[in-house]
């Protein structure tokens, strides 16, 4: 089929997505602001069309550990929620990253913490981030800003996670969860049959001739040498990744002589910011993240020298402001402007803290 235009939210474009993707298995659990995920898949019913599976979970836990046993035999599986159901997640994103398994995970980020607010927000960035499970491991996380990136992460992210794997996260907001805009929806991929999965997937559990050994998948090492062996693995992975799959987006930045830094939601505010700033005549730009991580952190310490001070906007009390501080090291002052429990900020009022922030000091 050829693409399609359509006007849809941002959580029914994952949906539609994951379907046209060819995705094997979703697990989920309902939870606000994320929920129209779960149904617009129920309401599609892929299982009738595209042989995908769709499951309410009895539980978070139930449906992380669903996507590990399809991830462990090469499927394309997924999962979404958002914050305190991603928290009781973290133990199985933690286990599917040690047995390095390919799976897509989606967080609607929403106030906390505790069961907090349904309204939008970006403090899920260290849970994210930082790795919220135990253990050294990172997630590969891509922050959309649009519907249209909503839709287009699903296949980036399995693309990803498959060809490193690794878990990789949509790490959205409810603002971009409930929004609605216009998306053109990919093509309908064909899912991988058995024999594919064999042949890009050899480590997966689908079983072996009698005259061979099984593959055994698991995150379990009780010998500490190996299992620092399979650290030193996991890192020099992490490396390459992040030599490799950076991704962010620069506005309005070759003349900028002030920089803001925001993801997701928040990028989209700063646009309307620099548009004022700039008939005021205050060179303002724009650096947007797309992957959080691998953090855009060479790029950003590129323009230390050439800006007078950056200000990270962020719906959260400041958390990927210290990775901004990290990348400058020290060669330009970083400010931070968060708004918290679940309140936008305004592009006006962005601009009157960058200018009593980073311009008159």
């Amino acid at each position: 089929m050829s693409e399609e235009i359509t006007l849809m939210k941002g959580n029914e474009a994952i949906a539609h997505a994951a379907i046209r993707y060819g995705t094997d298995g979703y697990f989920g659990y309902p939870i606000t602001p994320q929920s129209e995920i779960l149904e617009t898949l129920m309401e599609e019913a892929p299982w009738k069309t595209t042989g995908m599976v769709v499951l309410q979970a009895e539980s978070e836990v139930a449906a992380i550990n669903m996507v590990y046993g399809g991830a462990a035999c090469g499927k394309a599986s997924m999962t979404s929620s958002s914050s305190p159901g991603m928290s009781l997640k973290q133990e199985g994103i933690s286990y599917l990253a040690g047995a390095e398994l390919p799976c897509l995970l989606v967080n609607v980020m929403r106030g906390g913490p505790g069961l907090g607010t349904i309204q939008p927000s970006q403090s899920d960035y260290f849970q994210t981030v930082k790795g919220g499970g135990h253990g050294d491991y990172k997630l590969i996380t891509l922050a959309p800003n649009s519907v249209q990136e909503m839709a287009d992460f699903v296949a980036l992210g399995f693309e990803l996670a498959f060809k490193y794997r690794n878990p990789a996260i949509i790490l959205s907001d409810g603002v971009i969860g409930q929004m609605m805009e216009k998306v053109t929806l990919p093509k309908y991929r064909t899912r991988r049959t058995e024999q594919e999965i064999r042949e890009q997937c050899p480590w997966a559990t689908l079983g072996k001739p009698a005259s061979r050994k099984p593959n055994i998948v698991t995150s379990l090492e009780l010998d500490a040498e190996r299992m620092e062996k399979n650290n030193l693995r996991f890192q020099a992975k992490y490396a390459e990744i992040e030599k490799n799959e950076v991704r962010f987006e620069e506005m309005n930045c070759e003349d900028a002589d002030y920089l803001l830094v925001a993801f997701g939601s928040t990028a989209r505010i700063c646009l309307k910011t620099i548009e004022l700033a700039r008939e005021e005549g205050i060179k303002v730009g724009l650096l947007r993240p797309i992957t959080l991580w691998p953090f855009p952190s060479q790029a950003l310490n590129s323009y230390a020298d050439k800006v007078k001070g950056m200000l990270t906007v962020e719906m959260n009390a400041g958390q990927m402001v210290e990775d901004v501080r990290l990348a400058v090291n020290g060669k330009v002052k970083v400010e931070h402007y968060g708004r918290l429990g679940g309140i936008v900020p305004t592009p006006d009022k962005v601009l009157e803290v960058l200018k009593e922030k980073v311009i008159q000091k």
